[in-house]
């Protein structure tokens, strides 16, 4: 039915059948690929049968000599009797994936080949289609989706939050006191995370461990032109005592960083980068957090509370400065072949690195992951919102995304070089995003703003650049006197860590080891403090 149906299209690269599920959706098409199912080919049934035979071999050898099972078909909201040492739910991903609408393309298939079969498949598809909403019994698929809810955002995510919570002080009181709850998510909203977080802590868990699994194939449809995560986050917990008391969010914050420090180190080490990263160091996190049923704000006057949003918000800033502070240390060593990182001795709490302004940690990020190549909106997204901007953002005010279709960073130089203005043609493909080039981005960048806003260090190192091409040196030297540069350890550093990120032979690359290399006339300026740079833009 999969690859059968009049929405299976082609693919040149192997050559054969797309399936109707390419993606999580059923899209239009305007043409399709008609499969033979008498062949042996991609689409027959033959192909299909030994894939299913493979699986049940695997399976049934896998099982051979475990416990007997029992598959039970209800509400994870009904009772559980006894006592159990471990609950494993691998819950919906918020609004995700629309899994019951999906559902329904395969159900009418099986509802009428398994008609008969036995009472227990004839109850089990007894519905014309999948499960979904009940509002009157207040149960049903449980996924965030604001058409069930005549369009209110807000009351689709109250109601997906409710029935987690209520799902896991189901597992709550199902569990024996030392028995574990373990969750597996690997979601890329922010929100979701929030929201299961949230779910997690009011009915009674607190998390105790978590891991980072690689559970994604590389290959996949979906992986290979989105931002979807490789890794799934497996979150162990425990029920947390019932005399746990209130936290406070200085404690809390200071326990979270000491937690995390060195599993952010374990996980650099371990290859994992760009959104995986950011997301495995939220089970560390959250252990600090969740302990608590509570957490009170130290210097509120009203007896306010941190909220989950705002924990996880400090959790995301901490890890991007982590990310960043590695990028800062490269140095090249003498006849080394490649960049390495300097963390011989490296803090990781360097005041440097907290200081510096949040688009040029952005800029760093997703540089260092994705180039000037085109990057998956879902992971800009991500890293905008862990440096508190937004992707319009930076693709607006502080023009530093381009949504431009197709072509590459040469493309742009050679826009400028000729006189052309390169069109701006919307998102590319609708998913995709990339750093604008040095050359590409406004005139007036690296200026102070209308108010006297500093401008970021990555403007000004780009200002820098487009100064040293006109050739005038006095140019050069009197703008960086002017922001106090020539004494500035992180625009030092910012500009080292952009060098090494530009492609070697590249005239980028030439142009910042020449201001590298660059002492500036007229430097009698008195030296800034370095982990003040604030101070330094008047």
């Amino acid at each position: 039915a999969d690859r059968g149906s009049a929405l299976a299209t082609w693919t040149n690269d192997p050559e054969k059948i797309r399936s109707t599920f390419a993606r999580f959706a059923l899209p239009i098409v305007w043409d399709f690929a008609e499969s033979c199912p008498l062949s042996d080919t991609t689409g027959g049934f033959l192909q299909a049968v030994e894939w299913i035979a493979k699986v049940a071999q695997h399976l049934g050898a896998a099982g051979a000599y475990g416990a007997g099972v029992s598959v039970r078909n209800r509400s994870a909201t009904d009772a559980v009797e006894g006592e159990l040492d471990l609950i494993c739910t691998d819950p919906p991903y918020y609004d995700a994936i629309p899994y019951s609408d999906l559902m329904d393309f395969f159900y009418i298939w099986l509802r009428r080949t398994l008609h008969g079969l036995s009472e227990e498949t004839d109850r089990a598809f007894a519905a014309a289609l999948g499960p979904k909403w009940d509002e009157e019994r207040n149960d049903g698929e449980l996924i965030d989706d604001a058409n069930r809810f005549e369009g209110s955002r807000k009351a689709s995510k109250k109601n997906y939050e409710d029935g987690m919570a209520r799902c896991f002080a189901r597992f709550h009181r199902s569990l024996r006191d030392d028995g574990r709850f373990v969750v597996v998510f690997a979601s890329k909203d922010p929100n979701a995370w929030e929201t299961l977080v949230s779910a997690v802590i009011r009915s009674g868990f607190a998390v105790t461990a978590s891991w980072p699994i690689r559970t994604e194939m590389a290959s996949r449809q979906r992986s290979l032109s989105s931002a979807a995560l490789a890794s799934s986050i497996w979150l162990v917990c425990r029920k947390r005592p019932a005399m746990a008391r209130a936290g406070w969010d200085n404690r809390v914050l200071d326990e979270m960083r000491t937690n995390i420090t060195q599993r952010l180190r374990d996980f650099w080490d371990a290859g994992l980068r760009g959104p995986d990263f950011v997301w495995a160091a939220t089970g560390p996190a959250l252990e600090a957090f969740s302990r608590h049923p509570f957490v009170r704000k130290v210097h509120s006057a009203e007896d306010e509370t941190m909220t989950v949003t705002e924990f996880l918000r400090q959790v995301r800033r901490m890890v991007v400065g982590f990310a960043v502070g590695r990028l800062l240390r490269l140095k090249k060593k003498p006849g080394a072949a490649a960049d390495i990182p300097d963390d011989e001795g490296a803090d990781d709490d360097d005041p440097d690195i907290e200081a510096l302004d949040d688009p040029t940690t952005y800029y760093l990020l997703h540089r260092n992951d994705f180039g000037l190549e085109p990057a998956p909106a879902g992971a800009c997204i991500l890293y905008a919102l862990s440096c508190g901007l937004s992707d319009t953002d930076l693709a607006g005010r502080l023009d530093l995304l381009s949504r431009r279709q197709g072509g590459g960073a040469d493309e742009d130089e050679d826009d400028e070089e000729d006189g052309r203005e390169a069109e701006e043609t919307g998102p590319a493909s609708g998913d995709k995003a990339r750093l604008k080039s040095w050359r590409r981005r406004r005139k007036d960048v690296g200026l102070p703003g209308p108010d006297g806003t500093p401008p970021p260090l990555i403007d000004c190192v780009h200002r820098a650049m487009r100064l040293w091409k006109t050739g005038e040196r006095g140019q050069v030297d009197g703008y960086l006197n002017e922001r106090g540069l020539p004494h500035h350890e992180l625009f030092r550093r910012v500009l080292q860590a952009v060098l090494e990120l530009a492609e070697k032979g590249s005239e980028e690359r030439a142009t910042l080891e020449k201001l590298q290399r660059h002492e500036p006339a007229n430097t009698a300026v008195a030296a800034p403090t370095a982990t003040r740079p604030a101070s330094l833009f008047p």
